[in-house]
């Protein structure tokens, strides 16, 4: 059964894997829901991206499905709204094949993108694979707090927070977080594009997802003069060119 929630309304203490979805079409949403029940997981169902805004602010789900269809929001607007404010899983669903805009969804900080008509299961099975990148744990759950300090940056691998030397906060995509952590954890080290797409990289949507994230990161990064801290060995991969301090 879908419902509407309210920007009052308080996180459910369920324990169940819980997922936003904002499509225009309901029977998409019970669809999915219906998928999600065998393997413990919980979906609620909005019709426009103000009402799941209003529900971000009350409560952060595992992750949030996105139709790029929706009446009152471009959906690549919407993802980008959440990405401002919070690191949740997004995946887009969207009759648009082309790939320009899988590359687009990539680049606003989407994690997955599902083409329609779309098996359900499908969608299920990919949210699953994104929550085992973050090591099983719901997003909402408390982590070991840990950071990593680089060129006057820090980075939280438990939020995906990334705050620059002005103390600026950023918030990383899934597949962002895990490919910066890998370089975190081996600075100055050349990662190879085959490791780097074992260890969250890899999209089977789009073949140069793990590059568009790897530019993604580096815009983040990137200041007036500074240098680049993430650089390409051109046949052999990327490598964080700085020290890294973990405390």
């Amino acid at each position: 059964m879908t419902s509407e929630r309210s920007s009052h309304s308080k996180p459910l203490a369920t324990g169940k894997t819980r997922a936003f979805i904002v499509d225009d079409e309901p029977e998409i949403g019970r669809l999915l829901i219906e998928a999600m029940q065998p393997f413990d997981m919980e979906g609620e169902v909005f019709s426009t991206a103000a009402q799941m805004l209003a529900a971000l602010e009350a409560e952060t789900p595992d992750a949030c499905i996105v139709d790029l269809g929706l009446p009152d929001m471009e959906g690549m607007a919407l993802i980008n709204e959440i990405r401002r404010h919070s690191s949740v899983p997004i995946i887009v669903l969207s009759a648009r094949a082309h790939a320009t805009d899988r590359v687009l969804g990539l680049e606003l900080g989407a994690d997955d993108y599902v083409v329609k008509p779309f098996d359900p299961r499908e969608v299920v099975a990919r949210i699953r694979s994104i929550l085992r990148r973050l090591g099983g744990e719901p997003i909402r759950a408390a982590k070991k707090e840990e950071a990593a300090r680089f060129a006057d940056w820090s980075y939280k691998p438990s939020s995906h927070c990334l705050t620059s030397p002005e103390g600026e906060e950023t918030f990383l995509s899934t597949g962002e977080a895990t490919l910066l952590e890998a370089l975190l954890r081996a600075p100055k080290r050349v990662l190879t594009r085959d490791y780097l797409l074992e260890h969250g990289g890899r999209d089977e949507s789009l073949d140069r997802s793990i590059d568009v994230r790897i530019s993604r990161i580096r815009k983040k990064l990137n200041r007036k003069d500074g240098p680049a801290h993430i650089r390409t060995i051109y046949g052999s991969g990327y490598m964080l060119t700085c020290d890294v301090k973990w405390d």
